[in-house]
C-alpha cells in the first residue's frame, strides 16, 4: 500500500509544472553594474585615504621606514582603482573625471628636479622644466604662477594641464608616485626610482626644497582622496553617475557596459597602454613607470573587466559583491557565446598573471618590453593577444542582446601600426 502511494505521489509530482529559475532581468544587470562601481569606487576612497595616512606619517618623520610604508600604501590604493576603469569609457561623468586621477604619462619636470638627461626643454611643452617646487613664483609662455603656497587648488586650477597640455600632470596617483619614487633612471634595466626619504627631512635634506616637496605630496594626496569621493558619491543611490545611467534607459545602459569593457579591453589596454610601449620597446610608455609597478596595474584592469561581465567584485576588505550579470543575461539568449566570452576572459587573467608572475620572479615589466628580450616581449605580448581575442566575442553579445552597434576604442598599435613609426 505504501508503494502504491509514493508511485501516486512520484507520478503527481511529475505532472506538475517545472519551476525554472528566474529570468535574469536587463534592468538588473545595469544596477547590478553601478552597485559594483559604488564598492570598487568606495574601496578606492578608502585605500586612498590609508595612503594620506602614510603620508602624513612620511612627511612628520622622514625616514627609509616611513618611505616604504607611503610606497606600500600607494601600491594597495592602485588596487580597487584600477578596477573601476572598465567605467570610463561609456560613462561621461567618469571620462571627463578620470584626467584628475590617472593622467600619464607625465613630465616630471613640472613638479620636481630631475635628472640632467631629461634635458632642459622641450619646444611641444614650455612647462617641461618648470620645478614648482623650486620655484615659488616663476612666469612662463607668458602665464604668471604664484606657488607660494602649495594646495590642492594650485595643483588643480593651475598646474594641471597647464597651457593646455596633456602631459603636464600635477595631480593624481602618477604625481604622487613620482614624489614617492622619483625617476626611474634605469631604462630597460633592473629597478625602480629610488628617492631618498632625506628629500622630505627639512633638518637633513637632500635635493633641496623639501618642505615644499613635503607639501606638494601633501597637496597631491589631500587632492586625490576629495576627487575620489566626489566618484564614490556619484554612484551611490541618487548620485550623479547613477542617474546619468539610468536617463540612458535599459538598452543604453547595456550599451554601456559593453562600451567600457570592449574599449579597455581593445584600444585602451591592448593598444595604447601595452602594444605601443612593446612596439618601441620604450620603459617611458609604461604606466606607472616610476614604481614598476605596472605589471599589477594591467591585471587589475583585467580583473575589472571580468567583474563586470561576472556582476562581482571580490574587492579587498572581506566585503564581496555579486549581482545580476551581463553573463547570465547572455546565457539566456545564447549559452554558447556567454561561455565563449568567460573562457577569453579567464585566458585572458591568466595570461596576466604569468607576466605578474614574472615581474615578481624575473624581471620588472619595463625589462620585459626591452629590445631583444624574446622571452619578456613574448609574455606581454600574450596578453595583448588575449585581449584583442576577448573583444571579438564581445562585440558578438552586442547583436545578441539586439543593442545597436558600438564603436570601441581603437589604436593605431594595433589598427595602423606602420602609423607609429612616421
Amino acid at each position: 500500500m505504501r508503494k502504491k502511494l509514493l508511485l501516486a505521489t512520484i507520478a503527481a509530482l511529475a505532472l506538475l509544472p517545472v519551476q525554472r529559475a528566474a529570468a535574469v532581468e536587463a534592468e538588473a544587470v545595469v544596477s547590478g553594474y553601478a552597485d559594483i562601481a559604488a564598492a570598487a569606487y568606495g574601496e578606492s576612497l578608502e585605500t586612498a585615504k590609508a595612503l594620506e595616512t602614510a603620508v602624513d606619517a612620511l612627511i612628520a618623520t622622514p625616514n627609509e621606514e616611513t618611505l616604504a610604508a607611503a610606497r606600500k600604501a600607494w601600491i594597495e590604493a592602485r588596487r580597487p582603482y584600477q578596477q573601476t576603469e572598465a567605467y570610463r569609457f561609456g560613462n561621461a561623468i567618469v571620462d571627463d573625471w578620470e584626467g584628475k586621477v590617472n593622467a600619464w604619462p607625465l613630465d616630471e619636470g613640472l613638479i620636481d628636479y630631475v635628472d640632467a638627461g631629461y634635458g632642459t626643454e622641450n619646444p611641444e611643452n614650455p612647462f617641461y622644466t618648470a620645478n614648482i617646487i623650486a620655484n615659488p613664483k616663476l612666469s612662463v609662455a607668458g602665464k604668471e604662477i604664484d606657488a607660494t603656497e602649495i594646495t590642492p587648488e594650485l595643483l588643480a586650477n593651475e598646474l594641471q594641464e597647464a597651457g593646455e597640455i596633456e602631459a603636464n600632470v600635477a595631480t593624481g596617483y602618477h604625481a604622487i608616485e613620482f614624489l614617492l619614487w622619483g625617476q626611474d633612471l634605469n631604462g630597460t634595466g633592473p629597478g625602480a626610482g629610488a628617492r631618498k626619504a632625506s628629500d622630505y627631512d627639512t633638518a637633513n635634506c637632500t635635493n633641496g626644497n623639501c618642505d615644499r616637496r613635503a607639501a606638494y605630496l601633501k597637496a597631491a594626496t589631500e587632492l586625490l582622496v576629495a576627487d575620489l569621493q566626489e566618484m564614490a558619491d556619484a554612484w551611490k543611490d541618487g548620485g550623479a553617475a547613477r542617474k546619468e545611467l539610468s536617463d540612458k534607459g535599459t538598452e543604453g545602459g547595456l550599451a554601456t557596459i559593453l562600451t567600457g569593457m570592449g574599449s579597455l579591453s581593445y584600444g585602451e589596454l591592448a593598444g595604447e597602454r601595452t602594444k605601443l610601449g612593446l612596439m618601441l620597446h620604450d620603459p617611458e610608455e609604461e604606466h606607472d613607470c616610476f614604481s614598476d609597478n605596472t605589471h599589477m596595474s594591467h591585471l587589475d584592469d583585467i580583473i575589472g573587466i571580468r567583474n563586470v561581465w561576472l556582476g562581482t567584485y571580490e574587492g579587498f576588505s572581506g566585503n564581496p559583491v555579486k549581482v545580476a550579470s551581463l553573463k547570465e543575461l547572455v546565457e539566456e539568449k545564447d549559452p554558447e557565446l556567454a561561455a565563449e566570452v568567460t573562457a577569453k576572459l579567464d585566458a585572458t587573467v591568466a595570461a596576466a598573471e604569468k607576466m605578474r608572475e614574472r615581474a615578481e620572479t624575473v624581471e620588472a615589466y619595463d625589462q620585459m618590453i626591452g629590445e631583444g628580450n624574446d622571452e619578456g616581449n613574448a609574455t606581454v605580448q600574450a596578453v595583448v593577444d588575449a585581449l584583442v581575442e576577448q573583444t571579438r566575442p564581445i562585440e558578438r553579445v552586442v547583436a545578441v542582446l539586439g543593442l545597436e552597434s558600438i564603436a570601441f576604442e581603437g589604436s593605431d598599435s594595433l589598427d595602423n601600426p606602420n602609423a607609429v613609426f612616421q
